[in-house]
């Protein structure tokens, strides 16, 4: 994502996804969002036990360990909730938030030619997951 959603529209969104007990936190400064993620799980029953990843952090704020925080927090809410996948898609040019994921631990599964486009540009993107060890 490059931009944080206005207040209301997140205030929704985070309310519902509250409502339903999904992984999702925010960061703010005041009343602005400057950081969010979220772990959605599937709603099909085959592939109810994955969650598909969203998240970022606005320019400015980046580098100070807000994603890492709120991406950990989504993870470990997500293995309470019983999911036991997690999945993300990210440009393949992003590799502050690349080396982010491999650092908690999301391998790279795949490439998507032309998976993003922004402006008119195209971007490929990486596929990555992170599977729950059970002890």
């Amino acid at each position: 994502m490059v931009e944080a959603p206005p207040i209301e529209k997140m205030e929704s969104f985070v309310g519902s996804n509250i409502s339903k007990n999904i992984a999702q936190f925010v960061a703010l400064d005041g009343d602005r969002v400057v950081g969010w993620a979220d772990i959605i799980p599937a709603w099909a029953h085959g592939v109810s036990h994955r969650g598909s990843l969203g998240m970022g952090v606005i320019p400015g704020y980046r580098g100070q360990g807000i994603g890492r925080q709120l991406l950990e927090a989504c993870i470990n809410k997500s293995w309470v909730n019983g999911l036991t996948r997690i999945e993300l898609e990210v440009r393949a040019d992003n590799l502050a938030a690349i080396r982010l994921y491999k650092a908690l631990g999301f391998v790279h599964e795949g490439v998507k030619p032309r998976g993003m486009r922004i402006d008119g540009m195209y971007y490929d993107t990486l596929q990555m997951g992170l599977l729950k060890h059970e002890a």
